[in-house]
């Protein structure tokens, strides 16, 4: 058996730039990824099967998961006779990449177990076709993101900084995101140079911002708790939402910090998804 981490994808921002004539969004963000996140484990069999583990998610043919393992062994000319287990640790419609990393984590697993070499280019135009955010997660590193997500170019070097992901178990549809939010469009502003220094990198992102964030919160008001939570503690440096939400991040200096802030949040609201981690 083979088992790979599917990481959480957190946008650390998200400014929408414009919109193609077929209606997709053209982009500018940049993805990081957790240390935390669902696992893909796989072994032969005699035919294609896949459990969820810890969630109620369709294990039928409309799982992304599925399509993967479809389409690579379509790509292949094999057989996809492989046994599937996905341990569901990420909420569900969350905006931190949960069918994506799933899908690439099916990718990379399989070619493992099949033992068979696929060029990058080929393996992550496979990707695309699963889904605008697939590529990224395939190279599972921090990349900027243009296009409608298909244009990855790696981010210059930034401050591995100590992480925690809160979403209030409500789920948010990221067409509804789209359809609802006024046609407005922010200049795109990557990060181009390396940066060292904490402080710094918190002043850059202050900058920037998720131009899908304020739907969210009308569609959703719990999103706009979740950031005020992360607002009111005093040892956030910066939050906001990821994606479409309605997970939310905070950055922290320290992973002693990460924890406190942690500690107050799941005191306050039990009920809700708190994770700590870090940026990978």
């Amino acid at each position: 058996m083979i088992s790979i981490l599917a990481p959480a994808k957190v946008n650390l921002y998200l400014h929408v730039v414009g919109k193609r004539p077929d209606g997709y969004h053209l982009l500018d963000s940049l993805f990081v990824f957790a240390d935390y996140g669902d696992k893909i484990s796989v072994e032969k069999d005699d035919h294609l099967s896949l459990t969820v583990l810890n969630s109620d998610l369709s294990c039928g043919e409309d799982n992304i998961i599925i399509k993967a393992a479809r389409k690579l062994a379509v790509f292949l000319g094999i057989e996809p006779t492989v046994k599937i287990v996905l341990e569901k640790n990420l909420p569900i419609a969350s905006g931190i990449g949960g069918g994506s990393t799933d899908a690439a984590a099916t990718l990379l697993a399989l070619v493992q177990l099949w033992q068979v070499q696929i060029k990058q280019e080929d393996l992550l135009k496979l990707a695309l076709e699963l889904g605008a955010d697939v590529p990224s997660c395939i190279e599972k590193i921090p990349v900027q993101v243009a296009g409608i997500g298909e244009i990855l170019t790696p981010a210059p070097r930034l401050p591995k900084l100590a992480m925690v992901l809160m979403n209030p178990n409500k789920p948010v549809s990221t067409p509804q995101i789209f359809k609802s939010r006024k046609p407005i469009f922010t200049e795109a502003n990557p990060f181009l140079h390396d940066i060292f220094d904490t402080d710094e990198f918190i002043a850059e992102l202050k900058k920037r911002r998720n131009d899908l964030q304020p739907t969210a919160c009308e569609i959703e008001p719990a999103v706009a708790e979740v950031l005020s939570e992360f607002a009111d503690n005093p040892l956030t440096l910066f939050s906001q939402m990821s994606g479409s939400g309605g997970t939310c991040f905070g950055l922290y200096k320290s992973d002693e910090n990460a924890q406190k802030a942690v500690d107050t949040f799941k005191q306050r609201h039990p009920e809700w998804w708190i994770q700590k981690t870090v940026i990978i």
